[in-house]
C-alpha cells in the first residue's frame, strides 16, 4: 500500500463527478485504506464547477489536498483540467475528457475559451504524462451520455492498486439495476481507450526525440 495517493476530480454540473469520486473512496475503502473526501459544488446545478478532493493512504488526517501535492488529475472536461494544473505535483499524471463545456463567462462573451494548446500548455509546465480521452463521444457512441463518468473511471482505474473486479463490484452497488451493464461496458470501454491513448502518447515522444537528435546532429556537425 502506497504512503499516499492523492487525486483531484473536476468537471462541471452533472457530469458525475461525485459519484465517480464515491466509487474510488470505496473502491479504496475495501482495499483498506484510510479515505478522506471533500466535494465543492460551487453553482453545479447551472453546469458550474464541481471538484473532489480523495486522499487515500495508511492514516489520513486531511481531505483537502494542499496546492503542488496532486499526484492523480482526473477531469471530466478541459478548461477544469487546466484550472486545476497549479495543483499538479511531481510525476503527476493527468486524464481528462477532451470535451467543451464553456462556462457561463464565456457564453455572456466575458472571457474567451483557451485554445487546445493553451490547455496543453498548462498541463505540460507541471507534467508531461498527459492523457486526453475522447469520453463524451465514446459514451454517447456506447448509448448513454451519461456513462461518462464510468468510462472516464475506467480509464483511471488503470493507474490505480486495485484489481477491475473491485472497480466493477462498487459501480453494481452504487448504481440502479438498469443501467448497471451499459456502464460496465462504458467501464471497460475505458480501461482500452486509455491504453491506446498512452501507445499515440509515447510513439509521438519517441517521433520528436528522434526529430530533436537529426536537428541537433545537423546543426553542430557531430553525427
Amino acid at each position: 500500500m502506497p504512503d499516499k495517493i492523492d487525486i483531484l476530480l473536476t468537471g462541471v454540473g452533472g457530469q458525475g463527478v461525485v459519484l465517480a469520486g464515491d466509487i474510488i473512496g470505496d473502491v479504496a475503502l475495501a482495499a483498506g485504506y484510510d479515505v478522506k473526501k471533500s466535494d465543492t459544488l460551487g453553482m453545479a446545478q447551472r453546469g458550474g464547477s464541481v471538484v473532489a478532493h480523495i486522499r487515500l493512504g495508511h492514516n489520513v488526517a486531511s481531505p483537502l489536498i494542499p496546492e503542488g501535492e496532486v499526484g492523480y488529475l482526473l477531469a471530466f472536461e478541459k478548461l477544469e483540467a487546466a484550472r486545476w494544473a497549479g495543483y499538479l505535483g511531481n510525476n503527476a499524471l493527468v486524464i481528462y475528457n477532451d470535451q467543451a463545456i464553456p462556462p457561463l463567462s464565456v457564453s455572456r462573451q466575458e472571457a474567451d475559451y483557451p485554445s487546445d494548446e493553451q490547455i496543453a500548455h498548462a498541463l505540460n509546465e507541471r507534467t508531461f504524462d498527459v492523457f486526453p480521452i475522447k469520453g463524451a463521444s465514446i459514451a454517447a457512441e456506447i448509448g448513454n451520455p451519461k456513462t461518462l463518468n464510468i468510462l472516464m473511471l475506467g480509464a483511471f482505474s488503470m493507474f490505480m492498486p486495485f484489481p477491475p473486479e473491485a472497480w466493477k463490484k462498487v459501480i453494481k452497488e452504487r448504481l440502479p439495476e438498469k443501467v448497471i451493464d451499459i456502464n460496465l461496458r462504458a467501464f471497460s470501454t475505458g480501461r482500452k481507450e486509455v491504453m491506446r491513448v498512452m501507445t499515440e502518447v509515447a510513439a509521438e515522444q519517441e517521433r520528436t526525440a528522434l526529430e530533436d537528435a537529426h536537428e541537433h546532429q545537423g546543426g553542430c556537425g557531430c553525427g
